[in-house]
């Protein structure tokens, strides 16, 4: 696979997901594998209206290449002046997401929303090409339901235009992220454009890793949600390639380490009230599975600094079982 100066061979990819990809779970991931990875989503109307919320989601640092900037917005001038903000920063390449399912953002003309104006979506990608040097790559859906599916006329079109790569999310807007994803869509697209295509959706197991490659003959795979609950995936599934044997699931301790890493680090990165915030939403997968997590979930809720929960957490992984001791202890 070739993008511009990237070259990697059947990449695994960090999704952008928004509320996840933050710069600390970023940079563990990269750690453990991922070749290539995006920021969060980056609203063009809030880079074009100068908020500094919305810019800082783009920064990155040189320990994350290869890596891309991926805006949206469904207004053209506003996409083309985000991505010449963008290109300032000086990312491998440029993503435009035309897949978020979400309402509020489909609903405006924004991300899947341009599957229902292809014309719109032609303008935008345009614009956007013109506007920066870096090459400039798309992540879409099948189609906006099962009645209007046209990805490979979409492919050909962003092919025509000079887009240099597209993501597939191998469900319609309408499935959202339920159902089963259809990749058998990816060879016609194959087929029919010379892009590096990359496949999405549900992929969740290094096993299922290999299969989406062999079968559909895609040049990389992007994991989303699989890698939240998971963030080892990279890592096992290269492992998987080269062996063929199947990492075991990490133990408690191994991932109440990862816990603890990624509280740090969001706490340099952001300031410790909002890093112990932000950190909530990852201890239900994180802990999945393991007797009395919920507990311990509900638990750490109520601390806003990160001190007593890493003690907490780093006591759990002493003993290597959540008892319900704990929480008596930490309450007296």
């Amino acid at each position: 696979m070739k993008i511009g100066n990237i070259e990697i061979d059947k990449p695994l990819i960090l999704a952008p997901m928004e509320d996840v990809t933050d710069q600390p779970f970023r940079l563990l991931c990269k750690r453990l594998g991922a070749d290539l990875m995006y920021t969060e989503f980056v609203n063009s109307d809030g880079l074009v209206r100068n908020s500094e919320k919305t810019f800082n989601k783009m920064i990155f640092s040189e320990e994350e290449r290869p890596f891309g900037i991926q805006i949206y917005g469904g207004n053209e001038e506003a996409m083309e002046g985000a991505s010449k903000m963008a290109d300032s920063l000086n990312p491998d390449l440029i993503d435009i997401n035309a897949g978020c399912w979400v309402k509020k953002v489909a609903g405006r003309g924004a991300g899947a929303g341009l599957l229902k104006d292809l014309d719109l979506m032609e303008r935008v990608v345009t614009n956007v090409i013109k506007s920066t040097k870096l090459p400039v790559t798309v992540k879409t859906r099948l189609g906006w339901d099962e009645n209007s599916i046209r990805i490979v006329e979409v492919a050909k079109m962003l092919e025509g235009i000079g887009v240099k790569g597209l993501t597939v999310h191998c469900r319609t807007r309408a499935q959202g992220h339920q159902g089963i994803p259809d990749y058998s869509w990816i060879p016609k697209i194959k087929e029919a454009v010379a892009l590096p295509i990359f496949v999405n959706g549900s992929i969740t197991e290094p096993e299922q890793i290999a299969n989406v490659f062999d079968e559909t003959g895609c040049d990389g795979v992007m994991i989303g949600r699989g890698a939240i609950d998971n963030p080892w995936i990279f890592a096992d599934t290269k492992h998987y390639f080269a062996t063929k044997e199947i990492t075991p699931h990490r133990s408690l301790g191994k991932r109440i380490d990862f816990c603890v890493k990624l509280l740090m680090l969001s706490v340099e990165h952001k300031g410790e009230r909002r890093a112990v915030n932000e950190m909530r939403k990852f201890y239900f997968g994180f802990l999945k599975g393991v007797p009395n997590a919920a507990k311990l979930r509900n638990h750490l809720m109520i601390y806003y600094e990160a001190e007593p929960i890493i003690e907490i957490l780093l006591s759990v992984k002493e003993k290597g079982i959540i008892e319900e001791s704990l929480f008596e202890s930490v309450a007296t």
